[in-house]
Protein backbone atom coordinates (compact mmCIF):
# COMPACT_ATOMS: atom_id res chain seq x y z
CA UNK A 1 0.00 0.00 0.00
CA UNK A 2 1.54 3.25 -1.21
CA UNK A 3 1.18 6.24 1.60
CA UNK A 4 2.96 8.49 -0.41
CA UNK A 5 1.75 11.47 -2.52
CA UNK A 6 2.08 12.18 -5.84
CA UNK A 7 4.10 15.12 -7.41
CA UNK A 8 0.78 16.57 -8.05
CA UNK A 9 -0.90 16.11 -4.49
CA UNK A 10 2.64 17.64 -3.66
CA UNK A 11 2.41 20.69 -5.75
CA UNK A 12 -1.26 20.96 -4.54
CA UNK A 13 -0.03 21.32 -0.64
CA UNK A 14 2.69 23.79 -1.39
CA UNK A 15 0.12 25.87 -3.06
CA UNK A 16 -2.31 25.45 0.06
CA UNK A 17 0.12 26.22 2.68
CA UNK A 18 1.56 29.13 0.47
CA UNK A 19 -2.43 30.78 0.04
CA UNK A 20 -2.64 29.79 4.08
CA UNK A 21 0.55 31.81 4.72
CA UNK A 22 -0.88 35.12 3.26
CA UNK A 23 -4.76 34.75 4.05
CA UNK A 24 -4.44 33.97 8.20
CA UNK A 25 -3.07 37.31 9.07
CA UNK A 26 -5.91 39.21 8.17
CA UNK A 27 -8.70 37.47 9.83
CA UNK A 28 -10.40 38.73 12.65
CA UNK A 29 -10.29 37.71 15.79
CA UNK A 30 -12.16 34.41 16.80
CA UNK A 31 -15.41 34.81 18.82
CA UNK A 32 -16.05 33.83 22.40
CA UNK A 33 -16.12 29.59 22.01
CA UNK A 34 -19.13 29.61 24.16
CA UNK A 35 -21.12 32.01 22.09
CA UNK A 36 -22.66 29.82 19.03
CA UNK A 37 -24.05 32.56 16.64
CA UNK A 38 -20.93 34.15 16.33
CA UNK A 39 -19.24 31.12 15.91
CA UNK A 40 -21.48 30.15 13.28
CA UNK A 41 -21.10 33.59 11.52
CA UNK A 42 -17.48 33.17 12.15
CA UNK A 43 -16.65 29.37 10.57
CA UNK A 44 -19.00 30.44 7.51
CA UNK A 45 -16.68 33.62 6.71
CA UNK A 46 -13.58 31.21 7.08
CA UNK A 47 -15.79 28.73 4.55
CA UNK A 48 -16.57 30.88 2.08
CA UNK A 49 -12.71 32.30 2.05
CA UNK A 50 -11.98 28.67 1.47
CA UNK A 51 -15.04 28.53 -1.37
CA UNK A 52 -13.77 31.71 -3.36
CA UNK A 53 -10.44 30.59 -2.99
CA UNK A 54 -11.17 27.20 -5.09
CA UNK A 55 -10.10 25.16 -1.81
CA UNK A 56 -14.09 24.13 -0.74
CA UNK A 57 -13.99 21.51 -3.29
CA UNK A 58 -11.61 19.43 -0.64
CA UNK A 59 -14.73 18.50 0.95
CA UNK A 60 -16.58 17.73 -2.32
CA UNK A 61 -14.86 16.41 -5.46
CA UNK A 62 -11.40 16.14 -4.27
CA UNK A 63 -9.33 13.23 -3.92
CA UNK A 64 -9.49 11.30 -0.08
CA UNK A 65 -5.84 12.18 -0.63
CA UNK A 66 -6.54 15.66 -1.04
CA UNK A 67 -8.80 16.05 1.65
CA UNK A 68 -5.64 14.81 3.93
CA UNK A 69 -3.76 16.78 2.66
CA UNK A 70 -5.82 19.96 3.33
CA UNK A 71 -6.82 18.76 6.61
CA UNK A 72 -3.69 18.10 7.78
CA UNK A 73 -2.13 21.51 6.61
CA UNK A 74 -4.95 24.00 7.50
CA UNK A 75 -4.22 22.21 11.32
CA UNK A 76 -0.61 22.65 10.85
CA UNK A 77 -1.25 26.47 10.03
CA UNK A 78 -3.67 27.07 12.90
CA UNK A 79 -6.36 27.80 10.42
CA UNK A 80 -9.83 27.76 11.97
CA UNK A 81 -11.54 24.46 12.30
CA UNK A 82 -14.86 23.34 10.48
CA UNK A 83 -16.75 24.59 13.73
CA UNK A 84 -20.51 24.72 13.09
CA UNK A 85 -20.11 23.64 9.27
CA UNK A 86 -18.85 20.10 10.97
CA UNK A 87 -21.69 17.82 10.36
CA UNK A 88 -22.59 19.34 6.84
CA UNK A 89 -18.94 19.46 5.36
CA UNK A 90 -17.54 16.14 7.39
CA UNK A 91 -21.02 13.63 7.63
CA UNK A 92 -24.42 15.22 6.14
CA UNK A 93 -22.14 16.69 2.74
CA UNK A 94 -19.95 13.33 1.39
CA UNK A 95 -23.47 11.47 2.51
CA UNK A 96 -25.40 13.34 -0.29
CA UNK A 97 -22.70 13.31 -2.67
CA UNK A 98 -22.25 9.55 -2.56
CA UNK A 99 -26.01 8.62 -2.15
CA UNK A 100 -28.33 11.19 -3.30
CA UNK A 101 -29.62 11.83 -6.74
CA UNK A 102 -28.07 14.80 -9.11
CA UNK A 103 -31.01 17.01 -8.03
CA UNK A 104 -30.48 16.88 -3.89
CA UNK A 105 -26.21 17.02 -4.82
CA UNK A 106 -27.09 20.48 -6.56
CA UNK A 107 -29.31 21.49 -3.94
CA UNK A 108 -27.57 20.77 -0.91
CA UNK A 109 -23.78 20.69 -1.43
CA UNK A 110 -23.13 24.09 -3.06
CA UNK A 111 -24.35 26.10 0.47
CA UNK A 112 -22.51 23.49 2.03
CA UNK A 113 -19.56 24.46 0.48
CA UNK A 114 -20.47 28.06 0.40
CA UNK A 115 -20.80 28.64 3.76
CA UNK A 116 -24.34 29.90 3.56
CA UNK A 117 -26.10 26.56 5.10
CA UNK A 118 -25.34 24.56 8.35
CA UNK A 119 -26.22 21.28 9.07
CA UNK A 120 -26.89 19.35 12.13
CA UNK A 121 -27.13 15.65 12.85
CA UNK A 122 -30.45 13.89 14.51
CA UNK A 123 -29.39 10.24 15.04
CA UNK A 124 -29.27 9.61 18.86
CA UNK A 125 -32.28 9.16 21.15
CA UNK A 126 -33.15 9.49 24.81
CA UNK A 127 -33.62 5.74 24.55
CA UNK A 128 -31.67 4.28 21.77
CA UNK A 129 -28.36 6.42 22.13
CA UNK A 130 -25.23 3.58 21.43
CA UNK A 131 -27.89 1.04 20.11
CA UNK A 132 -28.79 3.83 16.95
CA UNK A 133 -31.11 0.73 14.63
CA UNK A 134 -33.48 1.16 18.29
CA UNK A 135 -34.89 4.45 17.36
CA UNK A 136 -38.09 5.17 17.66
CA UNK A 137 -38.60 8.42 15.70
CA UNK A 138 -41.64 7.93 13.81
CA UNK A 139 -42.33 8.99 9.56
CA UNK A 140 -45.37 8.28 8.28
CA UNK A 141 -46.58 9.37 4.41
CA UNK A 142 -48.76 11.50 3.94
CA UNK A 143 -49.14 12.21 0.13
CA UNK A 144 -45.50 13.64 -1.02
CA UNK A 145 -44.69 14.38 2.58
CA UNK A 146 -43.41 12.66 5.53
CA UNK A 147 -45.25 13.22 8.91
CA UNK A 148 -42.46 13.08 11.47
CA UNK A 149 -42.88 12.90 15.88
CA UNK A 150 -40.39 11.98 18.21
CA UNK A 151 -37.53 13.30 20.01
CA UNK A 152 -33.74 13.49 19.29
CA UNK A 153 -31.07 14.16 21.72
CA UNK A 154 -26.66 15.53 21.38
CA UNK A 155 -27.69 17.02 17.81
CA UNK A 156 -25.08 18.41 16.85
CA UNK A 157 -24.88 22.34 16.57
CA UNK A 158 -28.95 22.32 16.45
CA UNK A 159 -29.72 25.60 17.71
CA UNK A 160 -27.63 27.41 14.26
CA UNK A 161 -28.19 25.06 12.11
CA UNK A 162 -30.87 25.20 9.07
CA UNK A 163 -30.67 21.62 7.89
CA UNK A 164 -30.86 18.39 10.09
CA UNK A 165 -29.77 14.76 8.65
CA UNK A 166 -32.39 12.99 10.52
CA UNK A 167 -33.03 9.57 10.84
CA UNK A 168 -36.52 8.30 11.05
CA UNK A 169 -38.34 4.57 11.56
CA UNK A 170 -40.79 4.89 7.85
CA UNK A 171 -41.79 0.85 8.80
CA UNK A 172 -42.35 0.24 12.54
CA UNK A 173 -43.36 -3.33 11.27
CA UNK A 174 -39.94 -4.13 10.04
CA UNK A 175 -39.00 -7.45 10.94
CA UNK A 176 -35.22 -6.61 11.55
CA UNK A 177 -34.82 -3.05 13.74
CA UNK A 178 -32.59 -2.46 11.22
CA UNK A 179 -34.58 -2.22 8.79
CA UNK A 180 -37.76 0.54 7.85
CA UNK A 181 -35.45 3.42 8.37
CA UNK A 182 -35.18 5.87 6.48
CA UNK A 183 -32.20 9.17 6.11
CA UNK A 184 -34.22 12.50 5.67
CA UNK A 185 -32.84 15.82 5.26
CA UNK A 186 -35.27 17.91 7.84
CA UNK A 187 -35.88 22.21 6.96
CA UNK A 188 -34.80 23.51 10.83
CA UNK A 189 -37.47 26.24 10.13
CA UNK A 190 -40.63 23.59 9.36
CA UNK A 191 -43.40 24.20 11.99
CA UNK A 192 -43.31 21.46 14.95
CA UNK A 193 -39.30 21.53 15.59
CA UNK A 194 -38.41 22.47 19.83
CA UNK A 195 -34.96 23.15 20.27
CA UNK A 196 -33.34 22.55 23.35
CA UNK A 197 -30.11 23.51 23.81
CA UNK A 198 -27.63 21.25 26.15
CA UNK A 199 -25.16 22.56 27.93
CA UNK A 200 -21.81 20.67 28.71
CA UNK A 201 -19.35 20.22 31.25
CA UNK A 202 -17.21 23.31 29.26
CA UNK A 203 -20.18 25.45 29.83
CA UNK A 204 -20.79 25.27 25.69
CA UNK A 205 -24.20 24.17 24.23
CA UNK A 206 -22.98 22.79 20.98
CA UNK A 207 -25.81 19.73 21.85
CA UNK A 208 -29.55 20.00 21.95
CA UNK A 209 -32.29 18.28 22.25
CA UNK A 210 -34.78 18.22 19.50
CA UNK A 211 -38.87 17.47 20.05
CA UNK A 212 -40.39 16.82 16.29
CA UNK A 213 -44.25 17.38 16.71
CA UNK A 214 -46.20 16.37 13.46
CA UNK A 215 -43.03 17.81 11.02
CA UNK A 216 -43.73 17.93 7.97
CA UNK A 217 -40.80 16.93 5.76
CA UNK A 218 -41.07 16.57 1.68
CA UNK A 219 -40.54 13.07 0.11
CA UNK A 220 -37.79 14.11 -2.41
CA UNK A 221 -35.68 15.10 0.86
CA UNK A 222 -35.57 11.55 1.62
CA UNK A 223 -31.74 10.38 0.86
CA UNK A 224 -31.64 6.69 -0.39
CA UNK A 225 -35.00 4.82 -0.84
CA UNK A 226 -37.41 4.24 1.94
CA UNK A 227 -36.76 1.73 4.22
CA UNK A 228 -32.21 1.58 3.46
CA UNK A 229 -31.76 4.55 5.55
CA UNK A 230 -29.69 2.20 7.76
CA UNK A 231 -26.94 1.23 4.96
CA UNK A 232 -27.07 4.90 4.18
CA UNK A 233 -26.27 5.95 7.64
CA UNK A 234 -23.33 3.55 7.71
CA UNK A 235 -22.20 5.89 4.63
CA UNK A 236 -22.33 8.79 7.26
CA UNK A 237 -20.82 6.82 10.02
CA UNK A 238 -17.97 5.53 7.96
CA UNK A 239 -17.05 9.53 6.97
CA UNK A 240 -17.05 10.36 10.48
CA UNK A 241 -15.33 7.47 11.94
CA UNK A 242 -13.01 7.62 9.11
CA UNK A 243 -11.85 10.78 8.05
CA UNK A 244 -13.65 13.76 10.45
CA UNK A 245 -11.01 13.41 13.35
CA UNK A 246 -8.17 13.77 11.01
CA UNK A 247 -6.90 17.42 12.14
CA UNK A 248 -7.79 16.34 15.71
CA UNK A 249 -5.13 13.69 15.40
CA UNK A 250 -2.44 16.47 13.87
CA UNK A 251 -3.72 18.73 16.56
CA UNK A 252 -2.77 16.34 19.19
CA UNK A 253 0.55 15.93 17.85
CA UNK A 254 1.11 19.58 18.40
CA UNK A 255 -0.10 19.67 21.53
CA UNK A 256 2.60 16.86 22.76
CA UNK A 257 5.22 19.20 21.70
CA UNK A 258 3.86 21.62 23.80
CA UNK A 259 3.34 19.99 27.09
CA UNK A 260 7.19 18.54 26.68
CA UNK A 261 8.02 22.26 26.79
CA UNK A 262 5.81 23.07 29.32
CA UNK A 263 7.11 20.13 31.34
CA UNK A 264 10.86 21.16 30.86
CA UNK A 265 9.52 24.72 31.82
CA UNK A 266 7.95 23.98 35.27
CA UNK A 267 9.99 21.16 36.51
CA UNK A 268 7.62 18.28 35.96
CA UNK A 269 9.89 16.99 33.08
CA UNK A 270 12.50 15.56 35.87
CA UNK A 271 9.78 13.05 36.32
CA UNK A 272 10.98 10.07 34.17
CA UNK A 273 7.56 8.21 34.36
CA UNK A 274 5.82 11.79 32.69
CA UNK A 275 8.72 11.61 30.26
CA UNK A 276 7.86 7.72 29.39
CA UNK A 277 4.18 8.51 29.59
CA UNK A 278 4.57 11.11 26.90
CA UNK A 279 7.14 8.81 24.51
CA UNK A 280 4.61 6.51 24.22
CA UNK A 281 1.84 9.04 23.24
CA UNK A 282 4.02 10.52 20.82
CA UNK A 283 4.28 6.80 19.27
CA UNK A 284 0.37 6.25 19.89
CA UNK A 285 0.08 9.42 17.42
CA UNK A 286 2.11 8.91 15.38
CA UNK A 287 1.27 4.76 14.55
CA UNK A 288 -2.60 6.87 14.83
CA UNK A 289 -1.05 9.19 11.38
CA UNK A 290 -0.39 6.16 10.03
CA UNK A 291 -3.30 4.91 10.30
CA UNK A 292 -5.59 7.48 8.54
CA UNK A 293 -3.07 7.44 5.56
CA UNK A 294 -4.08 3.66 5.34
CA UNK A 295 -7.33 4.16 5.91
CA UNK A 296 -7.56 7.25 3.46
CA UNK A 297 -5.33 4.98 0.51
CA UNK A 298 -8.31 2.26 1.13
CA UNK A 299 -10.85 4.77 0.50
CA UNK A 300 -9.32 6.27 -2.64
CA UNK A 301 -9.19 2.89 -4.14
CA UNK A 302 -12.51 1.42 -3.13
CA UNK A 303 -14.04 4.28 -4.31
CA UNK A 304 -13.90 6.96 -1.47
CA UNK A 305 -16.05 5.77 1.17
CA UNK A 306 -14.01 4.93 4.00
CA UNK A 307 -14.12 1.32 5.46
CA UNK A 308 -14.32 -0.71 8.37
CA UNK A 309 -10.62 0.33 9.33
CA UNK A 310 -12.52 3.52 10.32
CA UNK A 311 -13.71 2.35 13.80
CA UNK A 312 -10.36 0.83 14.31
CA UNK A 313 -8.80 4.28 13.88
CA UNK A 314 -11.90 6.39 16.03
CA UNK A 315 -11.58 3.50 19.01
CA UNK A 316 -8.16 3.89 19.56
CA UNK A 317 -8.05 7.92 18.98
CA UNK A 318 -10.82 8.85 21.43
CA UNK A 319 -9.22 6.54 23.87
CA UNK A 320 -5.39 7.95 23.09
CA UNK A 321 -6.83 11.46 23.40
CA UNK A 322 -8.17 11.23 26.83
CA UNK A 323 -5.04 10.06 27.92
CA UNK A 324 -3.24 13.10 26.24
CA UNK A 325 -5.17 15.20 28.24
CA UNK A 326 -5.11 13.52 31.40
CA UNK A 327 -0.92 13.96 30.95
CA UNK A 328 -1.73 17.49 30.38
CA UNK A 329 -3.46 17.89 33.64
CA UNK A 330 -0.24 15.87 35.33
CA UNK A 331 1.82 18.51 33.62
CA UNK A 332 -0.10 21.54 34.56
CA UNK A 333 -0.87 20.44 38.31
CA UNK A 334 -3.39 22.57 39.90
CA UNK A 335 -3.40 25.03 37.03
CA UNK A 336 -5.48 21.67 35.23
CA UNK A 337 -8.48 23.28 36.82
CA UNK A 338 -8.67 26.45 35.52
CA UNK A 339 -11.36 26.98 32.82
CA UNK A 340 -9.56 29.70 31.65
CA UNK A 341 -6.79 27.48 30.00
CA UNK A 342 -7.38 25.47 26.84
CA UNK A 343 -6.66 22.47 27.68
CA UNK A 344 -8.64 22.56 30.78
CA UNK A 345 -11.66 22.65 28.06
CA UNK A 346 -10.11 20.42 25.83
CA UNK A 347 -9.51 17.80 28.79
CA UNK A 348 -13.20 17.85 29.46
CA UNK A 349 -14.42 18.15 25.57
CA UNK A 350 -12.35 14.59 25.88
CA UNK A 351 -14.18 12.57 27.87
CA UNK A 352 -16.91 12.71 25.31
CA UNK A 353 -15.03 11.06 22.59
CA UNK A 354 -15.46 7.56 23.81
CA UNK A 355 -19.42 7.95 23.31
CA UNK A 356 -19.53 10.70 20.13
CA UNK A 357 -19.64 9.43 16.95
CA UNK A 358 -20.34 5.29 18.08
CA UNK A 359 -19.43 4.19 21.56
CA UNK A 360 -16.47 2.06 21.70
CA UNK A 361 -18.61 -0.59 22.83
CA UNK A 362 -20.18 -0.41 19.54
CA UNK A 363 -16.64 0.02 17.31
CA UNK A 364 -15.69 -3.13 19.32
CA UNK A 365 -18.82 -4.96 17.88
CA UNK A 366 -17.41 -3.72 14.56
CA UNK A 367 -13.99 -4.37 14.22
CA UNK A 368 -15.11 -7.91 15.51
CA UNK A 369 -17.49 -8.89 13.71
CA UNK A 370 -16.40 -6.91 10.03
CA UNK A 371 -12.53 -7.13 10.21
CA UNK A 372 -12.13 -10.46 12.61
CA UNK A 373 -15.19 -12.20 11.42
CA UNK A 374 -16.38 -13.29 14.33
CA UNK A 375 -20.07 -14.32 14.95
CA UNK A 376 -22.98 -11.91 16.45
CA UNK A 377 -23.53 -11.66 19.89
CA UNK A 378 -27.06 -13.32 20.55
Amino acid sequence: MDLGCTDEEEEFRARLKAWLTRELPGLPPRPDPLDWPARRAYDCGWQRRLYDAGYADVHGDASPTQRLIFLEETELAGAPYVGANFVGLLHAGPTIAAEGTAEQRARWLPPVLRGDEVWCQGFSEPGAGSDLASLRTRAVRDGDAYVVSGQKIWTSHAEVADWCELLVRTDPEATSKHRGISWLAMPMDAPGITVRPLRTLAGSTEFAEVFLDEVRVPVENRVGEENDGWRVTMVTLSFERGTAFVGEVVACRRLLGELARTARKNGTWDDPVLRRRLGRLSAEFQALWRLVQANVSEAQATGGVPGAGGSVFKLHYSHARQELYEAAAAVLGPDALDLGRDWTLDRLSSLSYTIAAGTSQIQRNIVAERILGLPKGR
